[in-house]
């Protein structure tokens, strides 16, 4: 027998299994349907690991096994997607707890951001609420969560990522953390200067402040001037208004244009950072499960158990729902080695029919789901 020969063999086995597939799609469709009028859950763990444990034991060799414990992984996982959708399409699936909103602001409506005067995290609150907000600065991204949590604030305005230096990690931890949503987001260019008071100039310069993030940003520049100390600062604006503060010419500051008009700092040197392109993604964060209407992207945190195939199995719910994931991050989750927590982001809106069905299979496999936001 040739190869031709044998695959027409394929071709037939093929055939039977996709008609066998059918027909075990069918029967899951009655299972959802009893699962719909008794209320049951989709996912069933033990009932699916008896199962496979069962056909194991049908096969002939290691290999067999092996393989035949991957098919009927893939081929449950299809049955449970099915399973929600028909759910779903019987409105046996609850809306989220997220309430749609036309707007975020009125008169009484207060933003904290973390930094100072003349902080790009200012600038990306007066550009995404205007510059007649009322608003406060706090010392640390802790305290901006804190305010909106306590109800000191109503919106805090964070750092979440750079499109070189990666993402702000403390804030990704801190989203876990509160019970604080994402609401909106704005992205600022990122250009950092050299600053310092009158007669300042590199001839002058013995130290520079700024940012850890800002200083590796400039690192290129910096490096010409190995003999300048660099001091870090926990925002770019502190480093500025201690510079102001000191009238020092042999101190400087890495910040923007706009921290130099604040603290009334000449520019000495304009553009320090090496790439021309960055930029700093801001999100918007609130204590209230709210989004506005026409949002078109949504983030998440899930926490998976630790075994092979667990993420793959997680991120299906994406495809089968035709969801496009634009981000996915990964944490370390405190006191478990090894274990880590995901953050996505995924486009779509939390009235979407495949956004609802999507996060029900996700709740039911994940060992923990929060939605962040929808914004």
């Amino acid at each position: 027998m040739g190869l031709s020969e044998y695959r027409q063999q394929l071709d037939e086995i093929d055939a039977q299994i996709v008609k066998l597939f059918e027909q075990r799609m069918a029967v899951s469709e009655q299972v959802a349907e009893d699962k719909i009028r008794t209320g049951k859950r989709v996912l069933d763990k033990k009932r699916e690991q008896e199962k496979i444990a069962t056909l194991r034991s049908l096969t002939t060799n290691e290999f067999n096994k092996r393989g035949i414990t991957e098919l009927y992984e893939q081929i449950m996982a299809i049955s449970r997607k099915r399973q929600y959708q028909l759910m779903q399409d019987n409105g046996v699936l609850r809306s989220t707890p997220f309430i749609p909103v036309n707007h975020l602001v009125n008169e009484k409506t207060k933003v904290v951001y973390q930094g100072a005067p003349g902080s790009y995290s200012e600038a990306a609150m007066f550009q995404y609420f205007g510059r007649n907000i009322s608003n406060f600065s706090v010392e640390t991204f802790r305290d901006a969560m804190s305010a909106i949590e306590e109800g000191a604030a109503d919106y805090a305005v964070l750092p979440i990522e750079n499109s070189t230096a990666g993402i702000v990690s403390q804030n990704y931890d801190l989203l876990s953390e509160f019970e604080n949503y994402i609401v909106g987001e704005q992205i600022i260019p990122i250009r950092h200067c050299l600053l310092g008071v009158p007669g300042t100039d590199e001839s002058t310069i013995r130290t520079v402040y700024s940012h850890a993030q800002s200083l590796m940003q400039s690192e290129r520049y910096l490096s010409r001037h190995a003999s300048w100390q660099q001091v870090s600062m926990a925002n770019n604006a502190f480093a500025a208004q201690k510079v102001a503060e000191d009238k020092d010419v042999t101190k400087a500051a890495i910040a923007s244009s706009y921290a130099a008009s604040q603290y009334g700092l000449k520019i000495i040197r304009e553009g320090i950072n090496q790439a021309s392109s960055n930029s700093t993604r801001f999100i918007i964060v609130t204590n209230q499960k709210i989004f506005l209407k026409g949002a078109r992207k949504i983030s998440l945190i899930l926490e998976i158990v630790h075994e092979s195939g667990s993420l793959y199995r997680i991120l299906s719910h994406f495809i089968y729902n035709d969801l496009n994931m634009t981000k996915i991050e990964s944490r370390p989750i405190e006191d478990r080695d090894w274990e880590y927590r995901f953050f996505i982001d995924f486009e779509g809106s939390l009235t979407d029919s495949a956004v609802r069905n999507a996060l029900r299979g996700l709740r039911d496999e994940a060992k923990y789901l929060k939605v962040l936001g929808n914004y």
